[in-house]
């Protein structure tokens, strides 16, 4: 996956593991900083009746070394998978002085306003965008009511001014795809704790990652551990790197 080969080419890896959870909705790696990443605990189950383990050398993990993690992000292991994408964002040197301190919703009303919106997964903020957008077509693996399953994706996602992805589909490898199908003049929004706050993503297409910034490594680290969804994960910020694409 190429997005994934470039990303790892640019991290230094020249540390150690100071921490790893998997939570129940989240992923967390401590190493230079404290990364996270969704473990997407309904496919992740669905895979557990195809595999014998979800995780190799549980117990052993933090003894692993920084480049065995960070190729843990190869795995058709969705949960391995999340833990390689938390280790990837533990060692991202994020400027903050590039980036907006808002969230993915502001961003993807304020250029989807009146046009036609693809996002892919399902996230609270949709109704919001129905009262603005002209059309709204929310493609999920686990369809909710009004969501389209995934095989609809190749009729709306080209259609669509600008494209919300979630950062997960790098962790189940679709994310190549899904940007193959974006018309070259929609404005593509990568969103999530597990996108990767670096500019590396500009390279393929993408307009503005939005993403979080651990702030207080004990407090996330005890929320994952706690059961966390998105929302509940304290001592975080959230963040927006654009590539300052003209409208």
């Amino acid at each position: 996956m190429k997005i994934l080969d470039d990303l790892i080419s640019t991290l230094d890896m020249n540390t150690r593991v100071k921490d790893i959870r998997i939570g129940i909705f989240h992923s967390a790696v401590f190493t230079r900083n404290c990364g996270l990443a969704a473990t997407l605990p309904h496919d992740a189950l669905l895979q557990h009746h195809e595999r014998e383990a979800m995780v190799k050398d549980c117990g052993y993990l933090r003894s692993k070394s920084i480049d065995n993690l960070v190729s843990m992000a190869y795995s058709e292991s969705l949960l391995e998978a999340a833990v390689g994408m938390a280790t990837i964002n533990s060692l991202l040197q994020i400027d903050e002085s590039g980036c907006t301190n808002m969230n993915a919703a502001e961003l993807i009303a304020k250029k989807g306003a009146g046009k036609k919106i693809a996002i892919v997964g399902h996230f609270p903020f949709i109704p919001r965008l129905r009262s603005l957008a002209k059309e709204v077509w929310v493609i999920e693996k686990n369809p909710q009511e009004g969501d389209l399953s995934e095989d609809r994706s190749e009729t709306y996602i080209p259609q669509a001014d600008v494209v919300g992805i979630t950062g997960t589909a790098i962790t189940n490898h679709t994310m190549g795809h899904i940007l193959g199908l974006c018309n070259p003049k929609a404005y593509v929004v990568i969103l999530g704790d597990t996108a990767p706050l670096s500019p590396v993503l500009f390279d393929h297409g993408i307009d503005a990652i939005s993403g979080t910034k651990v702030t207080d490594t004990e407090l996330a680290l005890r929320c994952i551990s706690e059961g966390a969804t998105y929302r509940q994960i304290k001592g975080v910020i959230k963040l927006i790197m654009t590539n300052n694409k003209p409208d």
